[in-house]
């Protein structure tokens, strides 16, 4: 069995991070020279060099009451007044000054916290099915075996340095959640117990879609897999290019899938020669609350699987939840038998294992959240805040959702969009039904603020598409382009999917005068 990192182990590093932090602050380093250091913290200075953002670790989305209740006290003891669920259900604090930056990182260890891999070229937060183990219909409960790889992964902080970093996700059902099948590796649950395996996908700079590397893989084994993804990522990935440093880049430099499965499978060969026993053994542990007779419904509520309980789903705006807002739902739920929040990668969280009684009072304390599909949409942080953003995506997103309350327009009118402020593809844009990255676009040797749009991406399995770019549009006219979509769609009796499935050239219509 692989050995277990003691979080506690981690500690020893803060005194570097310190250093550096007091050496960029000093001028002494550049924010480039810093990043280098900061990254394996899970730490960011920010736009503002006098601030920074902490990402923290929340294996498979899963954010138990003991680190809520950290994250809780921790955002009173140090007035922090910004938190963000991210795409890769991870809690970012933003706006920290060093002195919180330093106590926080090292507190969160005692509650099982962990920042270190956060950035940097490091195995990044394990994703997972943020229902796994209470939706109806799952093929069966992945998220023990994610929290198990990601306890193995952080082994690989400290071995020989990789080309860039390593997402992994598991999904619990065709849904795709997490997006498994096209993170560097990807771990799909079939309906006979067993995980298909995807390798070599990513979103960003020149997206690509996995490819299976395995079939019909035992859960109990599925470390040798991700011993020989390191192995293949260290040996053929780029480390000349941080461009072209990412799995999914491989493929091409290797000739093709088929070569692509032939190296990853000789990797794997060399893990079972070396003869390490990496076999899990994992007891599934089954969630013994029972419902109490007490029921609710509506839009936010999710029957589990077990009879009697329910999920809420919570999405502040932007993944964005004020201080207070996190805080009350903390002091909510603390005492509540069995519940728990899990991280979702559409920027919101669901509070599971409730009962009826207890589910309307969640949702009266989340109330300010989204109030129909299209506010449950996803943006990054933006340019405002992060060091690498080009647009202001959040601001953006805010700007949208006010023209659309405005118009009044119904539920179901407008999908989920999604949002990134640069290339990176923070905000998922590339496979969102509607998308928009960042940019600028020259009027008259004039640079304006602009966003490429893209159409019809998906991220169902067996019907994934990166969306079709179609233009750029001005920031300032991108809320009014979507108020009339809105209307268009409303004005058809049809919910947006509806409407766009019969009318397939109409978004491009609407869209057209926007275009610049």
């Amino acid at each position: 069995m692989f050995n277990k990192i003691d979080p506690q182990s981690w500690k020893e590093g803060i005194a570097l991070f310190k250093e550096k932090t007091e050496a960029f602050h000093a001028g002494e380093i550049d924010r480039n020279g810093y990043k280098g250091t900061s990254g394996k913290f899970g730490s960011y200075a920010q736009k503002d060099p006098a601030v920074h953002m902490l990402r923290l670790r929340m294996t498979a989305g899963r954010l138990t009451k003991d680190k809520m209740n950290y994250i809780a006290e921790s955002l009173k003891k140090h007035n922090v007044n910004m938190l963000h669920y991210t795409t890769c259900q991870t809690v970012q604090l933003h706006n920290l000054h060093p002195e919180a930056l330093y106590d926080i990182m090292e507190g969160g260890l005692d509650h099982n916290i962990v920042t270190m891999g956060g950035g940097g070229d490091f195995p990044r937060n394990v994703m997972c099915a943020p229902l796994s183990g209470v939706q109806k219909d799952e093929f069966f409960h992945v998220m023990p075996y994610a929290e198990a790889l990601a306890e193995y992964m952080m082994n690989y902080i400290n071995t020989p340095k990789m080309p860039r970093k390593l997402k992994i996700g598991f999904s619990n059902s065709p849904a795709n959640i997490p997006h498994s099948t096209y993170r560097d590796l990807g771990f799909i649950a079939r309906p006979d117990g067993k995980f298909d395996i995807w390798s070599a996908g990513g979103l960003g700079n020149g997206p690509s879609f996995g490819v299976k590397v395995a079939d019909a893989v035992e859960p109990n084994k599925i470390l040798y897999y991700a011993r020989a993804m390191w192995k293949t990522f260290c040996a053929y990935g780029n480390y000349e290019n941080r461009g072209k440093a990412r799995s999914r880049f491989i493929v091409e430099a290797l000739g093709g899938a088929e070569n692509y499965v032939k190296a990853f499978n000789e990797k794997l060969e060399e893990v079972y020669a070396e003869g390490e026993n990496l076999d899990l053994d994992i007891v599934i542990e089954e969630i013994t609350k029972k419902g109490d007779g007490t029921t609710a419904a509506g839009p936010r509520v999710i029957e589990q699987k077990q009879d009697g309980l329910y999920a809420v789903l919570w999405h502040p705006l932007g993944g964005t939840p004020t201080p207070e807002e996190f805080i009350a739902v903390n002091e909510l739920i603390k005492d509540m038998e069995a519940v728990e929040l899990r991280i979702d990668p559409n920027e919101q969280v669901y509070i599971i294992n409730l009962t009826g009684a207890e589910a309307e009072k969640v949702l009266a304390v989340t109330a300010n959240g989204a109030q129909n599909i299209f506010e449950c949409s996803v943006s990054c942080v933006g340019a405002t805040i992060c060091q690498q953003g080009v647009r202001d995506s959040a601001g953006l997103l805010k700007k949208c959702i006010e023209a659309t309350r405005a118009a009044e327009l119904p539920c179901g009118a407008l999908p989920i969009i999604h949002i990134s402020g640069c290339p990176s593809s923070c905000g998922t844009h590339q496979t969102a039904a509607l998308g928009f990255r960042g940019g600028v676009k020259l009027i008259d040797k004039v640079a304006h603020p602009a966003f490429t749009f893209s159409v019809n991406g998906c991220s169902l399995q067996g019907k994934e598409a990166m969306g079709r770019e179609i233009g750029t549009m001005l920031e300032t006219e991108i809320p009014a382009f979507l108020v009339e979509l809105g209307k268009a769609v409303t004005a058809s009796g049809m919910k947006y999917d509806e409407w766009n499935a019969a009318n397939p050239d109409a978004i491009e219509k609407i869209a057209a005068p926007y275009l610049k």
